[in-house]
C-alpha cells in the first residue's frame, strides 16, 4: 500500500507509551502500512493490551535508551510519562532520530485523504466509530484512528485502508504539555468537521473556558471552502462557536431547527428506533443498537456524514444497523445472579448525566447502582459543584479515590472523599469507598437480584470487573 508523503521512507517506528488508546490505534496504522512497530510503556494493564497482543505487537516495560535497539526510523511519543521530555525520547533527540509527537504523527497519516475529524468533549469516540463503520459496510474501504480498545464489528481500532477518507478523533487537549501547548487537534487538516458538543474539560490546559472556545474556534478556521462543520445545535455553547462559520455548517440535533432533525424516537430493551427530518425529507425507521439520546445524536451526526460523502441513505442506515458499539461505552461485562454489569468511560458531568438517563430508557425503574471513579485532580476541582449534580436519577452512588492521570503530580487538595460528601447534597445514598477491595466487598453486601451496577470513569476501575463478578457470584 502506498505511504503517506512523511512515511515513504520510515521502516521501522518505536511508540514510547504505544498502550493508550490513541496509540494503540496508530500502532495499527502503521503496521497495515507494513512499518515494523515496536513500543514501551508501564507495567499497569490497559484496555489495549489484548488489541496489541492480538496484532504480535510487542513492547518493553519502562522508558530507556535501550527500548532504541534497534534502532528506529522514528519515534512516536504520547502526551502522558513526560510527553517530549520522556527520558526515552530525549534519548531518541540525542541519537539524531526524528521524534514526532502522536498527535502530530495522525496529522501527517491523515494526508493525502479525505479527512473527517470528530471533536467534542462526550461522543468522539461512537461518533468516529460509526462514521467508520457506515463508511466501511458502504465498501468505502476508509482508514481510521479511534481511540478506544475495539470497535464492533469493524475490531482494531485503527487501520489504514486504500480508500479516499480517513476518521480520526480530534482532542483539543495539549500536544506535550508544558513543552508544546499547542491543541492537539491543530494538526489534523480535515475536509469534514464533526463537533459533538464544547464543554469545559481540560482545566489543567485552559484557564478557562473562553480560551477552550477560542481553541475550537482555530481548528474550525481549517475547514476548505467545500467542506463541512457538522454540529450539534442542542449544545448551546457549540452553536454559539459554530454559527461563526456558517459558509460550511450544518447542524444536527432534536432541536426542530437542525438541518438533520430527530423526530420520534423509541427506546427498547437491545434497540433504539428513530426517524430524521432533513429539509422536508423524513428518513425513517433508522436503527441502532445503542441506548441514549446521545446515540441518537451519535448516529445522527454519522448519517449526515454519510449523506454530504454521497451515500445512499438505505446503505447509511444499514452501517448505523450493523454498529454494535465500543470497548468502555455503555459495555454490557456480566450478569450474575440477576444483576447486570456494565462499564462506561464517562468522565464529565455531561456524560455522566446521558449515561444514566440512557439506562433509565433501556431499563426503567430497575435499581441503578453507579461505581464512579473520578479522573485526575484539576478536573475533579474545577467540576466539583457539576459532578455533585449529575447523579440524579440513581439509586444508589459509590465514589471511589481519584485516578491521578500520568501528567498530574498535585492532588490540588482534592480527593474522592471530598467528592463523596458533595454529592451527599443532593443525593440520598452516596458512599466513600477508596479502591477495589472495599468497592467490591460492598457490592458483594449491597447488590441484590434485579440491579443494574455501572462502573465510570475514564481510569483502571475496568479491571475490577472479574473481581465484582466473582464476588457476586459467591
Amino acid at each position: 500500500m502506498k505511504k503517506p508523503g512523511f512515511f515513504k521512507k520510515i521502516n521501522r517506528v518505536h511508540l514510547t507509551g504505544i498502550k493508550g488508546v490513541g496509540m494503540t490505534a496508530l500502532a495499527c496504522c502503521l503496521e497495515d502500512l507494513g512499518v515494523k512497530v515496536s513500543g514501551s510503556d508501564v507495567e499497569e494493564t490497559f484496555v489495549t493490551d489484548k488489541v496489541l497482543k492480538e496484532r504480535k505487537i510487542h513492547w518493553k516495560i519502562g522508558f530507556s535508551e535501550k527500548n532504541l535497539i534497534p534502532k528506529p526510523d522514528l519515534l512516536i511519543t504520547t502526551g502522558a510519562h513526560g510527553g517530549l521530555n520522556n527520558p526515552e525520547v530525549v534519548a531518541a533527540k540525542n541519537l539524531g532520530i526524528p521524534v514526532l509527537t502522536h498527535a502530530q504523527a495522525l496529522g501527517e497519516l491523515m494526508k493525502g485523504k479525505r479527512g473527517i475529524s470528530v471533536c467534542g468533549v462526550g461522543g468522539k469516540t461512537t461518533t468516529s466509530s460509526m462514521i467508520a463503520t457506515v463508511l466501511d459496510k458502504g465498501g468505502r474501504k476508509p482508514s481510521y484512528a479511534i481511540g478506544v480498545g475495539e470497535i464492533n464489528p469493524l475490531g482494531f481500532p485503527g487501520c489504514y485502508a486504500p480508500g479516499g477518507e480517513f476518521i480520526a478523533e480530534a482532542d483539543e487537549y495539549v500536544n506535550s504539555p508544558g513543552v508544546d501547548n499547542r491543541p492537539r487537534f491543530i494538526f489534523q487538516d480535515p475536509k469534514i468537521i464533526v463537533v459533538t458538543n464544547i464543554e469545559y474539560d481540560h482545566p489543567d490546559a485552559y484557564p478557562d473556558f473562553a480560551a477552550t472556545k477560542n481553541a475550537f474556534r482555530s481548528f474550525f478556521q481549517k475547514i476548505p471552502a467545500d467542506g463541512l462543520l457538522l454540529a450539534c445545535a442542542d449544545n448551546r455553547n457549540t452553536l454559539e462557536v459554530a454559527l461563526e462559520f456558517s459558509e460550511v455548517l450544518q447542524t444536527y440535533g432534536f432541536s426542530p431547527r437542525a438541518d438533520w432533525s430527530v423526530d420520534k424516537v423509541y427506546f427498547g430493551q437491545g434497540q433504539t428506533l428513530f426517524n430524521l427530518s432533513h429539509r422536508g425529507v423524513i428518513v425513517e425507521d433508522i436503527r441502532i443498537r445503542v441506548p441514549g439520546r446521545f446515540n441518537v445524536l451519535n448516529a445522527t451526526a454519522a448519517f449526515a456524514v454519510g449523506a454530504f460523502l454521497g451515500m445512499n441513505f438505505s446503505v447509511i442506515k444499514k452501517g448505523l444497523e450493523d454498529f454494535g458499539g465500543t470497548k468502555r461505552r455503555f459495555e454490557f461485562i456480566g450478569e450474575t445472579k440477576g444483576i447486570r454489569l456494565y462499564d462506561d468511560y464517562a468522565h464529565h458531568p455531561t456524560e455522566i448525566k446521558q449515561v444514566i438517563a440512557a439506562t433509565r430508557q433501556w431499563f426503567g425503574e430497575k435499581r441503578l447502582i453507579i461505581v464512579f471513579q473520578p479522573h485526575t485532580y484539576s478536573r475533579t476541582k474545577a467540576l466539583l459543584e457539576e459532578f455533585a449534580k449529575s447523579f440524579s436519577g440513581t439509586d444508589l452512588v459509590v465514589i471511589s479515590e481519584i485516578y491521578a492521570s500520568a501528567r498530574e503530580k498535585d492532588n490540588l487538595g482534592i480527593n474522592g472523599k471530598i467528592l463523596a460528601e458533595k454529592v451527599a447534597r443532593y443525593h440520598p445514598k452516596v458512599f466513600y469507598k477508596a479502591g477495589e477491595e472495599e468497592i467490591v466487598e460492598f457490592l458483594k453486601k449491597e447488590a441484590k437480584e434485579g440491579d443494574i451496577i455501572f462502573t465510570m470513569g475514564a481510569g483502571n476501575i475496568f479491571l475490577w470487573h472479574k473481581t465484582i463478578l466473582k464476588a457476586l457470584k459467591n
